[in-house]
């Protein structure tokens, strides 16, 4: 098994197995080598070599942010890190809905099958809000905040109709 993660651009690294029985680590933000070409390195806590390769992305706005990327498998290339981490990442995603969207850590629940319930509708909400934001291009926090208001809209009416009718 293999791995690919991110690391913090302050992580520091050896350059060579002798610089890492010696303790001569350099932060990963200030090493040079050219781009789309993968640098092996030894990491604190690993018994062998990694590739590291520096991904330059451009963002929405137009900014430039760097990631760098971590991978035990030494056949890859440059390329192949890039394409996997992305479909990494679109995983995070969907752990990061389910877990903040849907409420599946908040389970109130004690009993197996209630929680086997609330596990399977927090699944199921995760991707009805995923057709949606789809369907409206719209991210899943921007859509969960625009039927938040929408419902709170319909209480405050609500709200409203009663007292004209008790008034």
């Amino acid at each position: 098994k293999h791995f690919i993660f991110a690391l913090k651009s302050n992580r520091t690294v050896a350059l060579s197995m002798e610089d890492k029985k010696a303790g001569n680590f350099v932060r990963i933000d200030s090493l040079n080598y050219p781009e789309g070409c993968p640098l092996k390195v030894w990491m604190k806590g690993i018994n062998f070599p990694v590739f590291l390769h520096r991904q330059i992305f451009t963002n929405k706005d137009g900014s430039t942010g760097i990631l760098y990327l971590t991978c035990s498998d030494l056949t890859c290339t440059a390329k192949d890190i890039e394409i996997i981490y992305k479909k990494r990442w679109s995983i995070e995603v969907f752990h990061k809905t389910i877990k903040s969207n849907t409420a599946l850590a908040k389970s109130p629940t004690k009993v197996p099958l209630t929680q086997g319930n609330h596990v399977f509708m927090s699944i199921y909400s995760a991707f009805k809000l995923e057709c949606l934001s789809l369907k409206y291009k719209m991210n899943h926090f921007a859509l969960k905040a625009k039927l938040y208001m929408r419902a709170i809209r319909q209480v405050f009416d609500e709200i409203k109709r009663l007292k004209a009718f008790i008034s």
